[in-house]
């Protein structure tokens, strides 16, 4: 995880509709930078479904929300027309971001290896800073947090 009151690393990445974003354009915004392990599984959906059901409140404190994972950019267009969500979903298919925000990590389960995303959420200020970081979140519980933090 990236230390607080750095300066968070810029990316180039497409969304679900194939348009390119640019951490730099959202300058003068607060950002919600969340990462996910995978588009339709459980807790994934918890959690996009509850920054999508609290995204107006988002909108009024003057942040945008961004959802990372490896998933395709035809992936995040299906998560995001099953379940009407209401933010951006960026695909991260060649690990930029992921690795650039140290969120890939090995995990264990079930005794089984592998490397994978570790559910992480950043707040970036208005000018490109980290100023909060939260690893291993509770996906249903996140939303409502982050939104606390503003």
């Amino acid at each position: 995880m990236l230390d607080i009151n750095t300066k968070a690393p810029d990316f180039k990445l497409p969304d679900q509709d194939g348009k390119m974003h640019t951490l730099s354009e959202y300058k003068g915004q607060k950002v919600i930078l969340y990462f996910y392990p995978k588009d339709n599984t459980s807790g994934c959906t918890k959690q996009a479904c509850g920054f999508s059901e609290l995204y107006p409140q988002f909108r009024e404190k003057g942040a945008v929300v961004l959802g990372v994972s490896k998933d395709s950019v035809e992936s995040h267009k299906r998560f995001q027309q099953k379940f009407n969500l209401k933010f951006t979903l960026l695909a991260d298919t060649e690990l930029e971001a992921i690795k650039a925000y140290d969120v890939w990590k090995e995990k264990n389960m079930y005794g089984k290896k592998s490397f994978g995303v570790v559910r992480t959420t950043y707040l970036i200020d208005e000018k490109g800073i980290i100023i909060k970081a939260a690893e291993k979140v509770k996906a249903a519980e996140n939303p409502a947090e982050t939104l606390n933090l503003l």
